[in-house]
């Protein structure tokens, strides 16, 4: 799903296994909105049979909101932007507080205390009370809902169960040996974000697709499961190269390839199964690994 729904924009970020954010504000004067976001929904249902809706707002926590307008409201056939204060002011009047993004049951509770039964009243809410009664995150919620951007993607994020490593290619791949070079690239991307976070894979998912230009566009994919967890790089490239035939064929242009690592488990609290080859891999290699993709990382920009 999200290898369709991230084929929209060149920037995105993948928040959970079933929510993801695009940024379209290069595109917004060039695209209908409402259109990408029915082509989004068709192209999910089309490909992988799920049905998805699309909220789209001047600030995380609106695009939050909008989407729960459009689960809800089914004249939008599941798509809701809101473009005006008006627009926006209408969606808060129709959701409970609790709804909000980052509210949650408990703080709603506190808050209906204050009269603020709504979203449309927390977004009225005095910003410099919130602080003070509540802290800083309702502050910026309420700033939120008012469309100032105080929210980024880095800052949102949860505490992973997925991990992935996606990029549009600079030009064209059609061998299968360029495929699993960028495959490999992109591997030993997310298995250092495993590792910085003590975690390892069960399950990865490989994908490559061209172009939803291309007269005929393909996407193809590839899920692979490991005996015991795993975050070693070497053992992730070795199990890409046994598979990437599976994604390679012949006449097709890729245009983009990713890697997601699934599963994750806490290294802590791993258990092994007695019958299979545990490879924890190399630490001290791992590590001189990832400082080597930091240097290559910060040479690029230099």
């Amino acid at each position: 799903m999200m290898s369709i729904i991230t084929r929209y924009s060149e920037t995105f970020y993948v928040y959970s296994v079933d929510e993801c954010f695009l940024n379209f504000k290069q595109y917004e004067k060039l695209l209908c909105l409402e259109s990408t976001g029915a082509q989004i929904r068709k192209a999910v249902w089309k490909e992988a049979r799920l049905a998805v809706c699309v909220g789209m707002g001047r600030t995380l926590t609106l695009s939050k909101i909008a989407n729960h307008v459009a689960k809800q409201d089914k004249e939008r056939a599941g798509v809701c932007v809101l473009r005006t204060e008006i627009e926006e002011r209408e969606a808060l009047a129709q959701l409970t507080v609790d709804k909000v993004w980052g509210i949650g049951r408990k703080l709603s509770e506190k808050l209906r205390l204050l009269n603020v039964v709504t979203a449309l009243d927390l977004a009225k809410f005095p910003p410099q009370l919130a602080t003070q009664q509540f802290g800083i995150e309702v502050k910026r919620t309420i700033r939120e809902l008012n469309g100032i951007e105080c929210k980024k993607w880095d800052e949102v994020r949860k505490e992973k169960q997925n991990i992935y490593s996606t990029r549009t290619l600079g030009c064209r791949v059609n061998d299968i040996e360029a495929l699993t070079q960028a495959l490999a690239k992109h591997v030993a991307i997310a298995a250092k974000k495993i590792r910085a976070q003590s975690t390892s894979t069960r399950v990865m998912l490989i994908f490559a697709s061209s172009s939803q230009h291309d007269e005929n566009p393909r996407t193809l994919r590839k899920v692979i499961h490991f005996e015991s967890p795993t975050s070693c790089t070497m053992q992730l490239t070795t199990a890409i190269a046994k598979e990437v035939h599976n994604l390679y064929k012949p006449g097709i242009n890729y245009y983009k390839i990713g890697v997601g690592l699934l599963e994750l488990t806490n290294d802590k609290h791993q258990q092994f199964d007695m019958f299979a080859t545990n490879d924890a891999g190399n630490p001290a290699l791992m590590n001189a690994l990832d400082n080597s993709i930091v240097g290559l990382a910060q040479t690029r920009y230099l």
